[in-house]
């Protein structure tokens, strides 16, 4: 059996695993993701109280439900399942599960996890002889709706093959059950779903076509840092024998799936048995992402218990997609600022930057076909999180991010306090949802195994930078008709007044959308 069918079959994700690999802590450490330092004093965010989710096809062991191994980690795991009931003991149970929570809440001094205090509620689908993709379905449903509907992220490390979709002509064009499901709950339980990101070659594609969420592709170490697209994401443009197959199992049309890379290769865990064992994927990418959505939210938390934040707003999925999208990596600063302190240059598999990209070259184009917006960075995120929400009514910092609701046909502007600084780069993000609705045949508000989706479409936001100083010149854009994220990285050409434009341009369902937007730029005084 080839490796790409095995993969179709079990549903996860290219996974390896080596006698040789670095501590996971290192992907916490600077050269990772730089979450350890959050951990650290004056930051001390370890994830405290906040919920994320976990759903695959089998289950971590728990302590005082199933049978353990001497050597067994204890983990910071609240309720276990098996779709929507509680797990029972000693059944579901699955390695990579298990190597894939530790990721997240690993609470070892020797490997911890990105938020080692986290609450993780995990889902077991089960057997794919008797799960597909309605039971998937009902599995994250249940996951979402845990403590109060509380859950921050949820992580989905697994997927399915589109020959085992059962629509007559299947596409990844959004309109897959559980791809529909996914941005559905998004929408209705404000859940941040972060998704493996394989595609192509009898891979896990569903739901890597979802709006909604985040899908995440996986970076290697280059010169000792992780900044490089490792070979084995599977989402880039190919030629020659595989180009057909693959051609039917990436994004249709121009949108793009990738939003995030994160460390992926060489990645050292626990196993079931409290072994170590290196592992590589983007099974272990998106993890990464899901448990720095409980670092941000607990860091807001805590500024909202003390008057920086008014209201809760940082709790909304679309604000931590677009600080989470904003704050990434993309080009290494050189100590100047004038790319806003960014720690890595970002190479994908061909060894070109973000600047040879279309998505910078293209302004119908947000995303890279191989690294989304860049390179996730907690510590960034972090920093921009704090920046604050501001109002358009009222003029903006240089870095910030707001959340709001726009109708058809108006604009926002959000005009920045101080001159930009020529030749600096400036990073806005704008991310809104898909509207997917439910066919609830028994009235009962929630999905039913027999019950469908329906797409009630994506309304088009469009982004510009406007130089204030010559009469609203544009000088750079992000006008995808497709996506639904606008995303601008672009150079200030000359120091001025500037302003950041978000347009409700098109309406497909709703007159009224909710949208969110983070932004960093340099000031002359910076």
């Amino acid at each position: 059996m080839k490796r790409f069918d095995l993969i179709a079959l079990t549903g996860l994700s290219w996974l390896s695993y080596t006698f040789a690999g670095y501590a996971l802590e290192d992907s916490l450490s600077e050269k990772g993701i730089d979450a350890k330092r959050l951990h650290e004093a004056p930051y001390n965010l370890l994830g405290r109280k906040i919920s994320i989710g976990q759903v695959e096809i089998g289950r971590p062991k728990k302590f005082g439900l199933d049978k353990l191994s001497p050597l067994h980690r204890k983990l910071p795991i609240v309720r276990l399942f098996y779709r929507d009931q509680p797990a029972i003991s000693n059944t579901h149970i699955d390695n990579h599960a298990m190597m894939v929570a530790g990721v997240m809440v690993s609470n070892s001094k020797k490997l911890p996890g990105v938020a080692p205090s986290a609450n993780l509620y995990v889902g077991a689908i089960g057997s794919l002889k008797t799960a597909k993709q309605p039971e998937e379905c009902l599995t994250i449903q249940n996951i979402a709706s845990q403590n109060g509907n509380t859950v921050q992220a949820i992580n989905l490390s697994f997927g399915e093959s589109l020959a085992r979709d059962e629509r007559e002509k299947p596409l990844l064009d959004g309109n897959a059950l559980f791809t529909q499901c996914v941005d559905w709950s998004a929408r209705v339980h404000n859940v941040l779903y972060v998704v493996a990101g394989n595609q192509g070659m009898g891979g896990i594609p569903i739901p890597t076509d979802n709006y909604n969420g985040i899908t995440t592709a996986y970076s290697r170490r280059q010169d000792g840092v992780f900044r490089k697209v490792d070979f084995a994401n599977l989402s880039v443009s190919v030629r020659g024998v595989a180009k057909a197959l693959i051609s039917q199992e990436i994004n249709v049309g121009d949108r793009r799936s990738i939003g995030l890379l994160a460390p992926g290769n060489r990645i050292r865990v626990y196993n079931l048995d409290g072994k170590i064992e290196t592992v590589s994927g983007s099974s272990f990418a998106s993890p990464h992402v899901t448990a720095t959505v409980a670092l941000l939210q607990e860091a807001g938390n805590r500024f909202f218990s003390q008057g920086k934040f008014l209201d809760t707003d940082y709790r909304q999925a679309e604000v931590m997609k677009a600080i989470l999208l904003n704050s990434a990596d993309k080009l290494q600063d050189k100590g100047d600022g004038n790319l806003l302190g960014m720690t890595r240059t970002v190479l994908t598999q061909k060894n070109s930057t973000w600047l040879e990209s279309d998505a910078y070259l293209n302004p119908k184009i947000p995303l890279d076909m191989e690294m989304g917006t860049g390179h996730l960075n907690a510590m960034r995120a972090y920093k921009q999180l704090s920046a604050g929400k501001w109002n358009y009514l009222d003029k903006v910092p240089t870095m910030g991010w707001n959340y709001d609701t726009m109708t058809e046909n108006t604009v926002h502007d959000y005009i920045i306090d101080t001159p930009l600084k020529a030749e600096s780069f400036i990073n806005i993000t704008v991310t809104w949802h898909r509207k997917v609705g439910l066919n609830d045949k028994n009235k009962n508000n929630q999905y039913d195994l027999g019950e469908n989706f329906i797409n009630e479409g994506l309304n088009n936001l469009d982004l510009y930078l406007i130089n204030n100083d010559k009469k609203e010149e544009t000088v750079c854009s992000s006008i995808s008709e497709v996506d639904s994220v606008e995303h601008i990285f672009c150079p200030i050409p000359v120091t001025g007044e500037y302003k950041i434009r978000v347009k409700f341009t098109e309406k497909e369902n709703d007159s009224v959308q909710p949208y969110a937007i983070a932004w960093h730029g340099a000031s002359i005084s910076e």
